[in-house]
């Protein structure tokens, strides 16, 4: 298997995204290989001092890099030998079999969709992510790549979601969800609504019913699907809740029990690992003809290390052929 990295892209780029690699080569197989994509002598210079890296590792030079702030379309348009579309470009002429960043999301969701194409039958592409709950994860898309869909968008969200839970995940009986302000059918603006009646009539999946968010982490179904805006509101929303509970919990119980504490420090690590965005990694574009991986911004080397894991085995699956069967037969 060979994977794409943008070496380039993030807020902690280039050192923790090649950390990542250099993690992720020693549980790869021997086989596998990391393409790293970006300013080669940025790049080699922080290899230099890393023996043996080329058995498992390869360089592919680009020249151009995406800001975190750049417009998407202007750096398309402008920075053509960027690290993002270097590695689509390589996706699209099957010299590589998953493409992994952390940079500019829209951006690298662009030039994934302009040189690898969406799957024959898709109409948008949509961000999955895997959501932490009690009782295991739960996925939601889409959370950023289609903030103004259509009925029939949110419709393919729903048929992808359910394949990945089944194909990827290994969710025997997936069952979605759909994201809104009350439980009845009834509730909710008119895509919502619109949306509820297509999914009762949908035989391909098992549909849950409307979900309201405060629902989520009691995991009332595998996944959920929602309007790009609205999902990535409940993914930051979440993200805050999480890290802001655990400080507070920490402070009490240091301020209120200081002889507890460091007893007490174990149970908060854990929890914390428990709602740890890095440990799923990143988030697959679904739709895209290929394995596309968005990781957060702020990717440390874990988060690397694991999407480039998780790239590996979606693009073993059969996920892609399974969603192009179902939207052929459309």
């Amino acid at each position: 298997m060979r994977l794409a990295l943008d070496a380039m892209g993030g807020d902690n780029a280039p050192q923790e995204i090649i950390l990542g690699a250099l993690e992720a080569v020693k549980v790869l197989d021997v086989t596998d290989t990391i393409v790293l994509v970006g300013q080669e002598s940025v790049i080699r210079d922080s290899l230099k001092e890393v023996p043996g890296w080329e058995s498992q590792i390869e360089i592919v030079h680009a020249a151009d890099v995406v800001e975190m702030d750049d417009s998407p379309v202007e750096a398309l348009r402008r920075k053509k030998d960027s690290s993002m579309i270097v590695m689509a470009q390589l996706a699209a002429e099957g010299k590589v079999d998953a493409v992994i960043s952390a940079g500019n999301t829209g951006a690298f969701a662009a030039a994934c969709q302009m040189k690898m194409r969406l799957i024959e039958g898709v109409q948008r592409p949509g961000i999955l992510i895997m959501f932490p709950t009690d009782k295991g994860p739960i996925a939601i898309c889409d959370v950023g790549a289609n903030i103004s869909p259509k009925p029939e968008h949110m419709h393919q969200y729903a048929v992808m979601a359910s394949l990945f839970m089944e194909k990827v995940m290994g969710d025997n009986q997936p069952t979605v969800g759909l994201v809104s302000i009350g439980e009845e059918d009834t509730k909710g603006n008119d895509l919502v609504k619109t949306v509820n009646a297509i999914l009762h009539k949908e035989s391909r999946i098992t549909f849950a019913g409307n979900i309201e968010p405060r629902e989520l982490l009691s995991r009332p179904c595998s996944a959920v699907i929602c309007d790009g805006f609205t999902g990535n509101v409940i993914l930051k929303l979440a993200e805050g809740i999480f890290s802001h509970l655990l400080r507070q919990v920490g402070k009490e119980i240091a301020t209120n029990c200081p002889d507890a504490f460091e007893g007490v420090k174990p149970v908060l690590h854990k929890v914390a690992l428990s709602y740890d965005h890095t440990e799923y990694g990143g988030a697959p574009l679904m739709g895209i003809n290929g394995t596309c991986i968005i990781c957060h911004g702020s990717a440390n080397a874990r988060a690397i290390k694991m999407a480039l894991l998780k790239a590996k085995i979606q693009a073993s699956s059969t996920i892609n052929a399974q969603i192009a069967e179902m939207f052929a037969t459309q």
